[in-house]
């Protein structure tokens, strides 16, 4: 089962939101998750409506307890029971990693270079280093990332069973992952070289599993499909689909149809049955007539092209899974819903 968990999407599908929830997913039977933010957005710690992460990994939510599910993700780490046959939540984690610190830690680490790494800091020298080389950010930051897939306790258990990163946007989401190419003109040796290689070791293993979030629309599959060429192009392993926001076909196939026939003597026979009188001229039941068969088009329309989009994500050979669209917008409850529509889908 993958450990690291790398989630990407289009801008707009809810990435973010996806990968909170599914570090609620995760956190399950005593399980403890890491939730990291790379982007310095602070959207994590809006969804689950904390103050701004700092950069050091802090507790901020328990996951929701399970009756006795299959468990999720990675394995490790000792179940913590409820009563009643109930298994308690685990931890979630979140960490908002900072690169200029990510860098100090970096140098302290192969250089120890201490109050001298603050001055460079102060002198701008860092901010520098990583904007004319952005090839080393990007090992800053997934290395960090990778560090906490690996750590172990002093009892040699992984500290974390499960890490998942709040990535990039597909369109960027290979180059930030490939850091070994990005780095490959910075250094041919030495501890920067060493260390883009230990990434690229956790990156194209089977504990890795890169998720892209879509919705049912041409421009974010399109990029998906984009997206799914190029990692697999790159070697790095692709895990599932998120589908995001789905909405419920209201109508059924048959209504669709009618829908599709403008079969206006039906609607107007239904409005009469439903006491609204007949469709005489002027009446209530044919002013409602028109309206009400143009939203039975749009819908109908709506549909057809969803199940076409729907349609081509599955031709991508992916596991496939969906989250509802919460029209209310989602907030701290509706991000536990959504992590236990995505435990019941089965393992991503």
């Amino acid at each position: 089962m993958s450990r690291l968990h790398v989630v990407s999407g289009k801008g707009g599908t809810g990435k973010t939101t996806v990968a909170a929830a599914l570090a609620l997913a995760l956190a399950t039977e005593g399980r403890r998750t890491l939730l990291v933010e790379v982007e310095g957005r602070q959207g994590i710690a809006q969804l689950f409506e904390t103050e701004a992460l700092p950069y050091e990994e802090r507790k901020i939510a328990v996951g929701p307890a399970s009756e006795g599910a299959a468990p999720w993700g990675a394995s490790g780490g000792d179940p913590a029971r409820g009563g009643g046959g109930r298994r308690a939540g685990g931890e979630v984690h979140a960490l908002a990693i900072d690169a200029e610190r990510a860098l100090l830690d970096y140098l302290q680490m192969f250089y120890k270079l201490g109050s001298a790494g603050r001055a460079l800091k102060k002198l701008g020298a860092i901010d520098f280093a990583t904007t004319i080389a952005p090839g080393l950010r990007d090992v800053l930051l997934t290395g960090k990332a990778c560090e906490a897939v690996r750590r172990k306790d002093k009892n040699g258990r992984f500290v974390y069973d499960a890490v998942v990163m709040d990535a990039p946007p597909t369109g960027r989401i290979t180059r930030f992952l490939n850091v070994n190419d990005e780095v490959a003109g910075l250094a041919k040796i030495g501890p920067i070289h060493n260390q883009a290689q230990a990434v690229m070791r956790v990156l194209k293993s089977p504990e890795t599993a890169v998720h892209l979030v879509t919705l049912l629309e041409e421009m974010p599959v399109q990029e998906t499909a984009d997206g799914v060429e190029e990692l697999r192009a790159a070697g790095i392993p692709v895990g599932g689909i998120v589908i995001n926001m789905t909405r419920p076909a209201l109508l059924d196939n048959g209504d669709l149809d009618i829908a599709a026939r403008d079969a206006r003597g039906g609607v107007a026979k239904a409005l009469s049955q439903a006491g609204l009188g007949g469709a005489r001229r002027g009446g209530l039941a044919e002013r409602l007539i028109d309206p009400l068969l143009e939203q039975a088009r749009e819908h109908a329309e709506r549909v057809e092209l969803e199940r076409a989009e729907h349609a081509e994500l599955t031709a991508l050979g992916l596991p496939t899974y969906e989250l509802e669209l919460l029209p209310e917008g989602v907030d701290l409850a509706g991000l536990y819903h959504l992590a236990r529509d995505l435990r019941k889908q089965g393992p991503i």
